[in-house]
């Protein structure tokens, strides 16, 4: 089986996405997790371009980061105009740099050269060969980007391929044609990529060559698969896709489909069980919700919600899945809707541990249409499983009652001086006793969920462990303006566990109410 070397650039060229911002820990904690997971080199970032990135390989010299399987890469730029490789300061630094690998990234394309480099084709290539053949000097291990290497060659084919064999001569290990600013189409890779393997080898017999795509015109991930058929032996790209503009190619989903589609070796079958884990942890790190319609490693990636689907899916695993969604720790999902039908009642029933002899065959409909009922009111249930469980319980009787509600009040008061105070009052009965709490808080739900406590607390102490994580509000009905139905949906945690509940309403408030008694109410149930 052929191995394709993987090269990660998240703490790169990831790390300029829009808003992305990452601390000295946060980069070491996600190249401590590439390692983990088996990604054959981590480039580290631009060394020396600003102080956060000098800090990282810094923090690998003293042996702060420690890798087991990854080699680190320091990137950088071929000498400055006007010096010579052993007196410009930034390739010093290169050379000086723990990192045992070095990326040079130079102009593939004359048109770029002069332009924005503003210097000569030959003064250009110069600069790349000098540089790559001191640093090999020192005793670097050199990767040479042929950065706008596909435009270039479309351009000018004879200088774009002068680099590249400037590059090797000089000593670079892999040549990786890059394909900047993310516009070639797929057939233009492999027809480039062939031509200029072929007259590599028929001039120096084996040379490796590497694919950087970034995903412009859509076509990132498509452009390096085809790369790969086409002979290269490195692929680059980012963890999900994270970079400039729309992005890099997303690394995650290349190495599933080399590895489960195309019969390559990449990290292998036992640590490709942590790509849906390996994808989750860099975009917390990054502060950044995870897509969950991301091939592969998205919540949504094997879900399954039309009921002919899902019945097809208890009888064949495969019948709506592409592969088996356990070879990349994902699983699958279903979901309760007015789409779904007996079949996918029973799996979602076991999901949420509710099958029991009481759920006979008729309750099994009287529920399904009572989710269909409700959903046409403007529920739903994808991200409410705990409101759902509750539906269930409530349809057999057996919802636990751990109060009642007489009536709540909420007022809201805006001051001359432009600070906000919002006060609910709550009337409440536990068993035979009535209770009043009053509390103070940050908007409407915050006050209601602080007296909610403040009357039940000493009943459930429980209610203690329970944090509401996620508050989401959607009008259903734009043209209705602001008498519109909304639905509101809590996500809470306690006890290690997180669950999804769901309100809907005219009165955003009492959809609030809805979600978060919900919310309350299950979190009563599973956390002691």
């Amino acid at each position: 089986m052929t191995r394709i070397i993987t090269y990660d650039t998240t703490l790169r060229d990831g790390a300029q996405r829009e808003g992305v911002c990452l601390s000295l820990e946060d980069k070491l904690r996600i190249a401590a997790r590439l390692d983990e997971f088996g990604v054959d080199y981590i480039e580290g970032g631009f060394l020396g371009s600003n102080p956060k990135d000098t800090a990282f390989f810094s923090a690998y010299a003293s042996g702060r980061l420690v890798l087991a399987h990854a080699q680190l890469v320091a990137f950088g730029l071929p000498t400055r105009k006007g010096y010579e490789p052993e007196f410009d300061p930034a390739l010093q630094m290169l050379a000086r740099c723990a990192a045992p690998v070095v990326t040079i990234v130079g102009k593939a394309s004359k048109k770029h050269a002069q332009q924005t480099l503003k210097m000569s084709g030959d003064e250009n290539l110069r600069m790349i060969f000098d540089s790559i053949k001191y640093l090999v000097g020192r005793g670097k291990r050199v990767f040479f980007d042929a950065e706008h290497f596909y435009d270039g060659y479309r351009e000018n084919t004879q200088y774009a391929f002068e680099i590249l064999v400037a590059a090797h001569e000089a000593g670079a290990e892999y040549l990786v044609l890059a394909d900047t600013n993310g516009g070639t189409l797929p057939h233009q890779i492999t027809n480039i990529t062939q031509e200029v393997l072929a007259t590599l080898k028929s001039q120096y017999g084996e040379v490796s060559l590497g694919i950087h795509a970034h995903n412009d015109g859509g076509c990132g991930v498509a452009n390096s698969l085809l790369a790969v058929q086409a002979g290269v032996s490195m692929v680059q790209g980012t963890a999900n896709g994270y970079g400039e503009r729309v992005g890099n190619a997303d690394l995650l989903t290349v190495i599933a489909n080399l590895e489960l589609k195309g019969g390559y070796e990449t990290v292998g079958p036992a640590r490709l069980l942590q790509l849906t884990s390996v994808s989750r942890f860099i975009a917390d790190t990054m502060n950044i919700s995870p897509d969950a319609y991301a091939p592969y490693v998205g919540e949504n990636a094997f879900t399954h919600k039309g009921g002919l689907h899902v019945s097809a899916e208890t009888r064949m695993k495969d019948a709506y899945q592409h592969v088996d969604p356990e070879k990349v720790g994902n699983f699958t999902h279903i979901v309760m809707s007015e789409l779904a039908g007996k079949a996918a009642f029973k799996v979602k029933a076991l999901e949420l541990d509710l099958n029991s002899p009481e759920l006979t065959e008729s309750k099994q409909v009287a529920v399904l249409e009572r989710i269909k009922e409700r959903e046409a009111q403007g529920y739903s249930y994808e991200a409410a499983n705990a409101s759902l469980a509750l539906l269930v319980q409530d349809e057999l009787g057996a919802r636990p009652q751990f109060f009642s509600l007489e009536s709540f009040r909420v007022i809201t008061e805006r001051r001359p001086d432009g600070q906000e105070a919002t006060e609910a009052t709550i009337k409440i009965h536990v068993g035979t006793e009535r209770y009043i709490a009053t509390a103070e808080g940050n908007g409407p739900v915050n006050a209601l969920d602080k007296a909610l406590r403040a009357a039940i607390t000493r009943f459930y102490p429980q209610i203690k462990k329970l944090q509401l994580k996620d508050f989401k509000v959607r009008v259903l009905d734009g043209s209705c303006g602001t008498n519109a139905v909304t639905r509101v949906v809590i996500e809470t945690s306690g006890g290690g566990q997180s669950w999804g509940t769901v309100g809907v309403s005219e009165n955003i408030i009492e959809a609030s109410w809805d979600a978060l008694v919900d919310a309350i109410a299950y979190g009563l149930m599973k956390v002691v």
